[in-house]
């Protein structure tokens, strides 16, 4: 059995509440996973990075350049969508649910096109020191036990 990996991608639009939903791995196809269907798009999705203080995580997905897609990007940029990642292990000759390997979830921050691609940047929708909406702050609600010094290890 091979195994590769591929992206999910869930947009969301914060004003009207609709969701786009793509994949990126099986050509063609509409799959399902977690009650939605995610139709085929070619995208990329990279460098995503974290810092020592857990906010500023920053990634960008990269899309062809075409009418389509410059159509919808700009509102994505204006409106600071929400991007979904969803870093999947996928069997190549079967469309059953997939595993999850890793998920992101990003605030689109700026956009920009050339000649072949269109790039969405996003940036962390947490925020580890203010509370600004749509970003969270971190509580001990929602993720336990905080840290109170900067001498954390991980074991």
């Amino acid at each position: 059995m091979e195994l590769a990996v591929g992206n999910y991608l869930d947009l969301s639009t914060p004003t009207e509440g609709l969701t786009f939903r793509y994949q990126n791995f099986f050509i063609g196809k509409t799959v399902s996973y977690q009650g939605g269907t995610y139709d085929f798009l070619p995208f990329g999705f990279s460098g995503v990075t974290v810092n020592r203080t857990g906010d500023n995580i920053e990634a960008s997905l990269v899309f062809p350049n075409n009418q389509i897609s410059r159509a919808w990007v700009v509102n994505a940029v204006e409106e600071f969508w929400i991007a979904k990642v969803y870093v999947m292990v996928l069997d190549p000759d079967n469309v059953a649910p997939p595993d999850l390997l890793h998920n992101y979830v990003g605030q689109v921050a700026t956009g920009g096109w050339n000649e072949t691609a269109v790039t969405l940047q996003l940036n962390t929708v947490l925020d580890a020191v203010g509370a600004d909406v749509p970003m969270r702050k971190l509580t001990r609600e929602l993720i336990g036990a905080i840290p109170t010094s900067n001498n954390v290890r991980l074991r």
